[in-house]
């Protein structure tokens, strides 16, 4: 396994393997790699002669206030882990070979990157589309996997992909979720024992909704404050959004159906976790 930290350095192995007609398979992360980042790592091995594993914790898609600085990292057991999975090399990049002085350009998704997390991060995914795409200019992946956890941020690659006719298939893989439905998230290493078992809020708001749903409802805002109600019995929990929206292009719905998005975002303490479903799919 090769670990890769210039921009250079990355361009010409990716080169090499596309001129052999080899197939190359990326999983861009933020480290602090868990089973669900694994699960990506794992199904991209399976699809590409070359597995690389970018981890760059990307500065511009925090706003300010949120938690760049404090962000988990652990790159020796990232790199346990990508090695375990196969990976052959891992693309380690600084923010100073990324962004250098004078970088002005960013890719904007307009409509998508509106609405749920786009409401409450502006610019958040500008920064997601931004690096995205500088990943995809230097790797030179034929496919890149993406966890269905941030919904969201799959939608917008996935316009930007077509939008910009980048040779690039996408794939969403499912959510991974601990033992008690809590998804797996780098930022769960934040939580207390006591905000930890809050946490699972989010799950049995997801499935009270899912049981509505199968039983008839179709009625977005009675499905909208049964949702609230059940977040809202834990103390430590802040909702910032519950929306019901539709699967491909994020507009509001006032009827549900069976590609309907739900989409949460909530605070357990001073930690924001997100969770989604689509209410005619598997949980």
């Amino acid at each position: 396994m090769k670990i890769i930290n210039s921009i250079v350095a990355m361009q010409a192995l990716a080169i090499a393997p596309e001129r052999e007609g080899r197939r190359i398979a990326l999983v861009p992360t933020m480290g602090f790699l868990h089973e669900g980042h694994a699960s990506l790592l794992r199904h991209g091995r399976s699809l590409g002669d070359v597995l690389v594993l970018s981890i760059f914790v990307n500065p511009i898609q925090f706003g300010q206030n949120e938690d760049l600085d404090r962000y988990p990292r652990d790159v020796e057991r990232d790199c346990r882990i990508a090695e375990a999975c196969g990976v052959d090399i891992v693309f380690m990049p600084t923010a100073a070979e990324v962004y250098p002085p004078g970088f002005q350009t960013g890719v904007s998704v307009r409509n998508l990157s509106l609405p749920l997390c786009g409401a409450s991060r502006p610019g958040h995914f500008e920064g997601v589309a931004t690096v995205v795409a500088k990943l995809f200019n230097i790797v030179r992946p034929d496919v890149a996997l993406f966890g269905t956890k941030d919904y969201q941020q799959l939608a917008v690659i996935r316009r930007m992909t077509g939008d910009l006719n980048m040779p690039v298939e996408i794939i969403g893989m499912p959510i991974v979720r601990e033992a008690d439905g809590v998804a797996m998230s780098s930022r769960n290493a934040y939580l207390s024992p006591f905000e930890r078992q809050s946490a699972t809020c989010l799950m049995r708001a997801l499935i009270h909704a899912r049981e509505m749903f199968a039983a008839g409802e179709r009625s977005v805002a009675i499905l909208l404050n049964e949702t609230r109600a059940v977040i809202e019995k834990e103390a430590s929990a802040v909702i910032d959004y519950i929306e019901f929206r539709e699967g491909s292009t994020l507009q509001e719905l006032e009827v549900a159906d069976d590609s309907t998005l739900l989409a949460l975002a909530v605070k357990i303490g001073k930690t924001r976790l997100i969770d989604n479903t689509v209410l005619g799919e598997e949980l």
